[in-house]
């Protein structure tokens, strides 16, 4: 893999030659009212298809006394979406509310007709899917047999046929002409909750003032860069309004305790800390035993139930980060001893199994090696003693869940099921037919990529002219949020390197100095288990600020080492 540096340009003049002015100008923001976050330039509610009817339906479970049931996802988006529709039904008056979040290892993904039995124990009058449902077709079907409504809110991209729900909310349904396209599952279900919210009062249930509802702003922040999914303004108005919540104290116990046990000041928080610090620990639930203990602990009421839970949550991160290291020491291995056979023509589109791999941890797995080979990658776990689950993640040019439904077209009964986005899906397939899918996944992803997309392109905001100091860093990693499709600044720059080390067996810590100046800065490269052996490497690199014994200081997170500009 080769890897090349090209600098973000500025296409209109952003009129003054501030480094935060030129970083909003690349991205397309050059204006002051274009930097207005504030929630009244929300998109309105109105064009999201069927959020009326859904919404209806939900006002009358309310103020009849239905039984409500939440159905969620195993992931952040679907414990913070399950969350907040729980805990936002009861403040507006429901009182027959629960959650049942699907076993990851026993039922998979989504309302399953296994879960529809699972959820009859509810005995559920209104049955209400969160960031689920666009492939559950037989499951809801079963479900409206039996007599309980069903509404559906998603975000996934639907496939060819959609399941018969009595409605829909999902951005990217056809049909629908909400604008707001990359919505988070925890954010279809904020939408949703307004809308009820405005049918109740209507209804003149309330009796007194309705409940806040940018008080759960927090959640959805949470939820909406935890699924990485492309902060458009809309998006970043969602999690701009959650961080400044976070930071003023007026979050809910769960997520302050899990940014504690990560280690980060909330008052100081950042996307990047939701991203790297909260998420992970709240995914460790889903990945290696129940999401419900992720819910609980967002759930929790007061700040010692949040902790306990908050540290159980941290324990399992702990565990969940051992075994990846250990898989991904694998797959290093599995590539190193195979990779030379076929050195002259390396496959594209790239899958990994071992049979001791565990189900949870296979996405990560394949992520670290995406961003290692630059190039589409499925990780696969033994489910059963027939049938194995992969985790794939692809690279900008291959949209993986087109690619697998075009492969499942061209070879019926290869691929058992499979859903996702356009850069991570999730597969089923036959122990039995892992051969034949990783030579077709390989021909697809060769159908879908060039040698030019195989080339790693690292793209900077170019050199900092000036001082690195504490108030500089501090004013770009406030001037998010900042995220997929929104990128965090990263720049380039040749240093001297100073002193270099290897820190806890995989990451090189560094003490580095621009050529042209005279300031020494610390840096840290994480996974990145060598030295640097050029005298005046280009780096590229992202701002931070290292707090250590209640002392600040500046830090480079080095992303690249020694790259061609």
């Amino acid at each position: 893999m080769t890897r090349r540096l090209v600098r973000r340009k500025v296409e209109h003049d952003p009129g003054d030659s501030s480094l935060l002015s030129r970083l909003y100008a690349v991205r397309g923001i050059t204006s002051v009212a274009d930097r207005d976050l504030s929630l009244q330039k929300l998109h309105k509610p109105e064009t999201l298809k069927d959020l009326g009817k859904a919404a209806k339906l939900l006002a009358t479970a309310v103020t009849e006394d239905q039984r409500i049931l939440i159905v969620g996802d195993f992931d952040a988006d679907g414990a913070t979406s399950t969350a907040l529709m729980v805990d936002a039904l009861r403040s507006m008056g429901a009182v027959n509310v629960d959650y049942l979040i699907p076993d990851r290892f026993e039922y998979g993904y989504g309302l399953t007709p296994e879960i529809v039995d699972d959820a009859a124990r509810f005995s559920p009058d209104l049955l209400v899917t969160v960031d689920n449902g666009m492939s559950s077709i037989d499951g809801v079907a079963l479900a409206r047999s039996r007599g309980t409504k069903v509404i559906v809110t998603d975000h996934h991209l639907p496939g060819a046929a959609v399941p018969e729900a009595d409605a829909i909310v999902n951005p990217n349904q056809a049909g629908c002409k909400f604008p707001g396209k990359s919505l988070a599952g925890v954010g279809v279900a904020f939408y949703l909750l307004s809308a009820l919210r405005r049918h109740l009062t209507q209804r003149h249930w309330f009796a007194s003032k309705p409940p806040n509802l940018a008080g759960y702003l927090d959640l959805v922040a949470l939820g909406t860069v935890a699924d990485v999914v492309p902060l458009d303004r809309n998006n970043r108005i969602l999690v701009q309004e959650g961080l400044r919540r976070i930071r003023s104290g007026h979050c809910r116990p769960g997520i302050q305790a899990l940014l504690e046990v990560a280690g980060t000041n909330h008052m100081k928080v950042t996307s990047r800390d939701l991203a790297f610090g909260a998420a992970p620990r709240l995914n460790a639930a889903g990945r290696l035993e129940n999401m419900s203990l992720g819910i609980e602990c967002l759930l929790a009421d007061n700040p010692d139930r949040a902790r306990k839970s908050a540290l159980k949550l941290d324990e399992l991160n702990r565990e969940r980060r051992a075994i990846e290291v250990e898989m991904r020491q694998q797959a290093k291995e599995h590539i190193d001893a195979g990779w030379h056979l076929i050195d002259d023509n390396p496959p594209v589109g790239l899958c990994l199994y071992h049979q001791d791999w565990h189900q949870g941890v296979v996405g990560i797995v394949a992520s670290r090696i995406k961003d290692q080979l630059h190039r589409p990658v499925i990780a696969f776990a033994r489910a059963s003693d027939d049938e194995l689950k992969g985790s794939g993640r692809s690279v900008p040019g291959m949209h993986i869940r087109d690619a697998l439904d075009a492969i499942a077209a061209s070879e019926p009964g290869l691929i058992d099921k499979f859903g996702g986005h356009a850069m991570a899906a999730g597969l089923s397939i036959r122990a039995e037919n892992l051969d034949r899918f990783t030579e077709v996944f390989d021909t697809e992803a060769r159908r879908w990529l060039s040698a030019d997309d195989l080339e790693q392109v690292i793209v900077s905001d170019g050199e900092i002219h000036e001082d690195i100091t504490l108030a500089l860093v501090r004013e770009v990693t406030e001037a998010g949020p900042w995220g997929q499709g929104f990128p965090e600044p990263l720049f380039d720059g040749q240093f001297e390197v100073l002193e270099q080390r290897i820190v806890g067996e995989r990451h090189l810590k560094l003490k580095v100095r621009p050529v042209d100046g005279v300031q020494t800065l610390e840096a840290i490269a994480f996974y990145h288990d060598r030295l640097i052996e050029t005298y005046r490497p280009r780096l590229a690199y992202r701002l931070d600020i290292n707090e250590y014994r209640g002392r600040e200081s500046v830090q480079l997170i080095v992303e690249a080492v020694d790259i061609l500009l």
